[in-house]
């Protein structure tokens, strides 16, 4: 029996990833391959799309449980992170603000990265304890 708010949990996640990767390129800063010649942490990140799609497809088959997903959300997570918000930052918050003429959008698209990476973090908390709950059932099985 498969869990219907995994999905829903990444299904929004990768909606968000999607605006986030937009504001990029609206942004016209911090982009990469395919918009320019550039094989950056952009490109890098467009690699989520289709290791979230399959991993929640083999999900979906019983191929993978949800210890797997947690392990793509939790390195997602853990990517934003350190990209966007830790010591070593590629590209900080003052970045997307000061990327707009109009700071008020600036900060609608920071609040919008911080919502992605609070969901991915929250995604991967739910997934970790319906992993846990699998195994609970399988020990007393």
């Amino acid at each position: 029996m498969r869990n219907l708010m995994v999905y829903r949990l990444n299904g929004l996640a990768l909606v968000l990833a999607l605006g986030h990767h937009l504001d990029h390129a609206i942004r016209g800063t911090h982009i990469g391959w395919p918009l320019s010649p550039d094989v950056n942490p952009f490109t890098v990140s467009l690699a989520i799309y289709p290791i979230v799609l399959l991993s929640v497809l083999l999900y979906h088959r019983g191929s993978v449980g949800p210890g797997t997903l947690a392990f793509v959300t939790g390195g997602g997570a853990l990517f934003l992170g350190i990209i966007h918000f830790g010591p070593w930052a590629v590209e900080p918050a003052s970045d997307i603000i000061d990327g707009y003429a109009n700071p008020v959008i600036g900060w609608l698209a920071l609040s919008w990265l911080i919502a992605l990476v609070v969901l991915v973090a929250f995604t991967c908390a739910y997934e970790i304890k319906a992993w846990r709950a699998a195994n609970e059932r399988a020990l007393d099985s």
